[in-house]
């Protein structure tokens, strides 16, 4: 599986941009060296200020050479600035050649290869090989030897000189191509080391965008920040937990997410103690964060990891609910025997005109909680049983219109019982119908159950619309009831906590747990005039309504 294949493309055409302008570098180098030599040896030659055997042989060739060689290596720079039409290892060799002739010439007219200018030579032969780094470095190291010999032998024919040098010429010659076979191998090493960089670079890149893909996908939060708290990275987790505030990378951490800053700046590494849990907005969801700090002496930033601490404890209980549930599952058939057996035999007592009538309540206690037992067991395997939640989008008031309109019917409720008010009308939410369903049907099951209909009328008011803090829909589910206790409020969404002496105590669990396989928030909120009020929040976005 690939991770980088547009990636491994873009590098591996830097790659090749990078060796061609490498190459281009060499080149303009070496024109660079071509350019102060013929100065150097022109303006030594004309001032007079340079060694004697400058041109001591034939002054007028010397200065001529001179001359061209610096008008043709002018020319090969304008050739190299103005968009050559030549390859590099054209533009190259025809460098070499220039250097060649030219020196050949000046070395002739100093006293031949006695005066040391032939070494020049070498320089340009080695400068060459190493930048074209194919036959032409031969054909250049050949042709700089034939040139040399074919200067001593024109010495020789003329008697230019004295003695003439062959054995020089021939050891000169060989230094070229010893050169030449020796700047080769150094060039293939190069080239096996950039190839093998490039790969390495490859490689990086691939597990750098490997790293990315891995982090961003995490469900945990990761906020990475420097020493001044500034954001150098976040995940989508992260993004999500905290609200989705509209910041990113480079953006201060406090504008992100005040509460988490003054923790960060708050936080002494040595002293080991966990930060206190927060909410990064009201109605947000409750993060525990924890700091790692990042550098060389733990001066280069920190490290953020953030855990929903419902999605914690959420985990823990489906792994204790989906070993019960197993559990159940697999005793099911033998509870349910003796189970229905049982109820079957009160059935048949209360029948019997024999009981007397104070043993009746007993008969009562009988069906009771055979009918409890049997529920806990259709919840639990409802819990093991459940499929995965499949979201939409669909406006929400039309969807609690119908829905309100079914309840009612069913529960056999007044007419005002159920009220709705949501604005605006174009509130638009991602969510499992079916799902989405189940939880209102729970927490208005759980308001009529909890309600003494005897003391007043019972009234039910959903209200939605959209959070000023993170820009998301919500609705709450309000009811006139008595209300839940404060020491209760933190164990309700526990499973099987109940303040009844009837029921399982699932049903809130069951909608927190639903809620979160959506991604959505419900949370408790006392109203202030008494009575209790479930809120859903849902992800911050922008709503539209459904085209």
């Amino acid at each position: 599986m690939s991770f980088a294949d547009p990636g491994q493309q873009k590098l591996a055409l830097e790659s090749t941009q990078a060796l061609g302008g490498a190459t281009e570098q060499s080149i303009r180098i070496f024109f660079y060296y071509r350019l102060i030599l013929a100065s150097l040896l022109g303006l030594l030659f004309f001032s007079k200020t340079g060694p004697a055997l400058l041109g001591h042989t034939d002054p007028g060739l010397f200065a001529l050479a001179v001359i061209a060689y610096n008008s043709l290596v002018i020319a090969s720079g304008l050739l190299l600035y103005a968009g050559r039409p030549l390859s590099p290892n054209q533009q190259t060799f025809l460098m070499v050649f220039v250097d060649i002739g030219a020196i050949t010439l000046l070395m002739h007219a100093s006293g031949g290869i006695g005066s040391g200018l032939g070494m020049l030579l070498a320089v340009s032969i080695a400068a060459g090989s190493l930048i074209t780094r194919g036959a032409y470095a031969s054909l250049a190291a050949a042709l700089a030897s034939l040139v040399v010999l074919a200067e001593q032998v024109y010495a020789h024919l003329n008697q230019t000189f004295e003695t003439t040098a062959y054995t020089q010429a021939g050891l000169l010659g060989t230094l070229f191509f010893a050169i030449a076979i020796l700047a080769q191998v150094m060039a293939r090493q190069l080239k096996t080391s950039e190839a093998l960089s490039s790969q390495r670079k490859l490689d990086l890149a691939d597990m750098e965008q490997l790293n990315d893909y891995v982090i961003q996908h995490m469900l945990t939060g990761i906020i990475v920040v420097d020493t001044d708290s500034t954001i150098r990275l976040m995940n989508e987790s992260a993004w999500y937990l905290l609200g989705m505030p509209e910041v990113g990378t480079g953006s201060p951490l406090d504008q992100a997410c005040h509460k988490l800053a003054v923790q960060l700046a708050e936080w002494d590494p040595e002293q080991h103690i966990p930060p206190e849990p927060f909410r990064p907005a009201a109605g947000g969801r409750e993060l525990t964060a924890g700091f790692s700090l990042l550098g060389e002496n733990n001066q280069g930033g920190a490290v953020i990891f953030l855990e929903d601490t419902a999605t914690v404890t959420q985990q823990a209980q489906q792994m204790k609910l989906a070993s019960l549930g197993r559990l159940t599952a697999s005793v099911a058939h033998e509870i349910r025997n003796p189970l229905g057996a049982i109820s079957h035999a009160g059935q048949l007592l209360r029948e019997s005109t024999d009981i007397p009538q104070a043993d009746r309540r007993l008969i009562d206690i009988i069906s009771t909680n055979t009918r409890r037992v049997n529920e806990i067991i259709e919840n639990i395997l409802q819990l093991s049983r459940r499929g995965r939640s499949l979201p939409k989008e669909f406006l929400l008031k039309p969807w609690l219109e119908q829905f309100i309109g079914e309840l009612a019917r069913t529960l056999d409720l007044s007419a005002g019982a159920l009220k709705l008010r949501i604005e605006p009308d174009s509130t638009l939410i991602r969510m499992d119908p079916s799902q989405f369903r189940q939880i209102f049907v729970i927490l208005c099951e759980n308001s009529i159950k909890h309600f003494d209909r005897e003391r007043e009328a019972l009234s039910i008011q959903i209200s939605g619309g959209i959070t000023r803090e993170s820009g998301g829909p919500f609705v709450d589910i309000i009811d006139n009831g008595p209300g839940i206790a404060a020491e209760h409020a933190r164990q309700m969404f526990e499973p099987f906590f109940t303040t009844r002496n009837v029921g399982t105590g699932l049903g809130l669990y069951i909608a927190k747990e639903l809620c979160e396989a959506n991604r959505l928030g419900l949370d408790y909120i006392p109203p202030p005039s008494g009575g209790s009020c479930f809120r859903i929040t849902f992800p911050g976005r922008g709503n539209q309504p459904v085209r």
